[in-house]
């Protein structure tokens, strides 16, 4: 069963034209892209690019929201590579995530305690949880 909302915080409005192979712009114009198939010929981005993007970045703010809860702070250089995967499935197509997250300076027992508390709470990781294969790497 779907959790709701407590409350809006913010909506992200954006308006999409010929899928892959089009545009995509938000309503307030700070996000304008050119998308094109993944390993097309095509000069713009594709969607598992974005969403690799908006994961990773949610997850690192995630991570500055619970530190204080784990006793740590968030290196100012602490990185994802994030690896989104697309391929058949049974029903369709899915997709499949790899969060490799570097936090330098941070032992590894705190840094992986700040990972899983990050994991409870950034809103991707409760929208992707026992829908799509999810897999995170303290480096």
């Amino acid at each position: 069963m779907p959790t709701a909302l407590d409350k809006v915080l913010y909506t992200a409005k954006a308006k999409t034209t010929g899928g892959r192979d089009g545009q995509g712009r938000t309503d307030d114009g700070r996000l304008e892209v050119t998308l094109s198939s993944p390993g097309g010929a095509g000069k713009g981005t594709n969607p598992e690019q974005l969403f690799a993007i908006g994961y990773s970045a949610c997850f690192i703010g995630a991570m500055k929201a619970v530190a204080p809860k784990v006793g740590v702070q968030v290196p100012a250089d602490a990185t994802i590579d994030a690896e989104v995967d697309l391929g058949p499935t049974s029903l369709g197509y899915g997709i499949s995530v790899r969060l490799n997250i570097a936090l330098p300076g941070l032992e590894r027992a705190k840094a992986e305690q700040l990972v899983a508390e990050a994991h409870k709470v950034c809103p991707y990781s409760n929208a992707t949880r026992n829908n799509i294969d999810v897999k995170i790497n303290v480096a």
